[in-house]
C-alpha cells in the first residue's frame, strides 16, 4: 500500500496543519471502501486496482483542493495556521525585546527616562510593521510560488498515480521548531539594533554604579549602515518563512537558500569591512576607562583582538552561510 501512502501524504501536505491527521484518515477509509467494492469478498487488492481508484479520486491537488474549496487569498487555508502562530510569535518577541531594552535602558540612566520612552515609541511603530511585513511577505512568497492556485487543475488532467513522489526522508523534513526560533532570533536582533544599538559594546561599573557604555559600533555612522542590516535580517526572515513553508528540504529551497546566504553575505561584508563600522576610538575608551594601559601585555592583546575582530566575523558568517547551503544539499539527496 505504498502508493496509498504517497497519495495521502500527497493530500494532507496541501492542507492545514490542524486538518491533515482527521483527513488522512478520512481519505485512507474512502480508498479502502472503493478497493472493497472492487475487490468483492475474499480478494486481494491489486498495483491496477489501487491506480484506478487513484485516478478515480484525481491528483493530490485536486483532492486537497475539493477538501478545502475554492481560494483566492494572499494566504491560503494551507498557510494559514501556520502563518499566524509566526505572527504571534513575531509580535510577543518584538514586544519583550522592545519592554526588555526599555527598563535596562531607564534603570541604567534614569534620568533620560523620557528620551528612552520616546525612543520607545519610536522603535515601536518602526519595527512591529516591518518584522510583521516581511514575515508576511515570506509566506506570500511561498503561496505564489509554491501554494495551489485554482488555475492549475487545468494540469492535472494527465494526472498518473505513477507521478506521486516518494514520503521524504525523515532527515529531509524541517521541524517547525527551527524555522520559527531562527525568526524569532532575527526578530529580537531586529528590534535591538533599531532601539538600543549605542548598547553594544563593553558595560563600564564604578562601585556598583553603571557608567556608560564602550561601543564597538561607530555610533556617528551607524544609522546610515541601519538599512542594509534591517534588510539583511529581513532576508533572513523571508528565508525561514519559506523552510516553514516547504516543511522539507527541495532543490527549490536550496537555490532560494544559497541565493539569500549570497545576498547576505556580500552585505556583511560590505558593512564591516568599511573602516566607519566599528568605533575608531574603541582603544581610547579602554584607556579612558582605566581598563587597559598602553604599553602593557593586556593591552597588547586587547588591540590584537580588535584589530582581528573584522576576519574573524567575516569567517564565521562564510562558514554559518555555506554550512546551511551543504547541510540543505546533503539532506536533499538524502532518499
Amino acid at each position: 500500500m505504498e502508493m496509498v501512502n504517497r497519495y495521502v501524504y500527497a493530500v494532507t501536505q496541501r492542507l492545514p496543519q490542524s486538518q491533515r491527521e482527521d483527513i488522512a484518515i478520512e481519505l485512507r477509509g474512502l480508498i479502502e471502501d472503493m478497493l472493497e467494492e472492487r475487490v468483492g469478498d475474499g480478494g486481494n487488492n491489486t498495483d491496477k486496482m489501487v491506480e484506478e481508484v487513484l485516478m478515480e479520486l484525481g491528483s493530490p491537488r485536486t483532492m486537497a483542493h475539493k477538501y478545502r474549496g475554492s481560494k483566492s487569498y494572499l494566504i491560503g487555508p494551507e498557510l494559514y495556521e501556520s502563518f499566524i502562530l509566526v505572527l504571534k510569535i513575531v509580535l510577543i518577541s518584538v514586544g519583550i525585546t522592545l519592554v526588555g531594552a526599555f527598563a535596562i535602558k531607564t534603570v541604567i540612566n534614569p534620568v533620560e527616562i523620557l528620551d528612552h520612552f520616546i525612543e520607545f515609541i519610536v522603535s515601536t511603530v518602526t519595527a512591529i510593521p516591518q518584522a510583521l511585513g516581511w514575515v508576511t511577505l515570506g509566506f506570500a512568497l511561498g503561496e505564489y510560488y509554491g501554494g495551489f492556485k485554482a488555475g492549475d487543475l487545468k494540469l492535472d488532467k494527465n494526472w498518473m498515480p505513477s507521478m506521486l513522489p516518494p514520503i521524504p526522508h525523515p532527515k529531509k523534513t524541517i521541524k517547525r521548531s527551527e524555522p520559527i526560533i531562527a525568526i524569532v532570533f532575527y526578530v529580537i536582533l531586529m528590534g535591538m539594533f533599531g532601539f538600543s544599538s549605542n548598547y553594544f559594546g563593553i558595560f563600564r561599573f564604578s562601585d556598583g554604579e553603571f557608567v556608560g557604555v564602550i561601543p564597538f559600533l561607530n555610533e556617528a555612522k551607524f544609522p546610515e549602515y541601519m538599512p542594509f542590516l534591517l534588510l539583511l535580517l529581513a532576508l533572513f526572515i523571508v528565508k525561514e518563512c519559506l523552510k516553514l513553508i516547504s516543511g522539507k528540504w527541495t532543490m527549490k529551497l536550496v537555490v532560494c537558500t544559497t541565493v539569500v546566504n549570497l545576498v547576505a553575505l556580500m552585505v556583511v561584508y560590505f558593512m564591516i569591512t568599511s573602516q566607519s563600522f566599528w568605533n575608531p576610538h574603541f582603544m581610547e575608551g579602554l584607556m579612558n576607562a582605566g581598563i587597559v594601559e598602553q604599553g602593557t601585555e593586556g593591552y597588547e592583546i586587547m588591540e590584537t583582538i580588535w584589530k582581528n575582530v573584522t576576519g574573524a566575523t567575516v569567517i564565521i558568517f562564510i562558514v554559518a552561510l555555506l554550512w546551511d547551503i551543504v547541510d540543505g544539499m546533503i539532506k536533499v539527496r538524502k532518499k
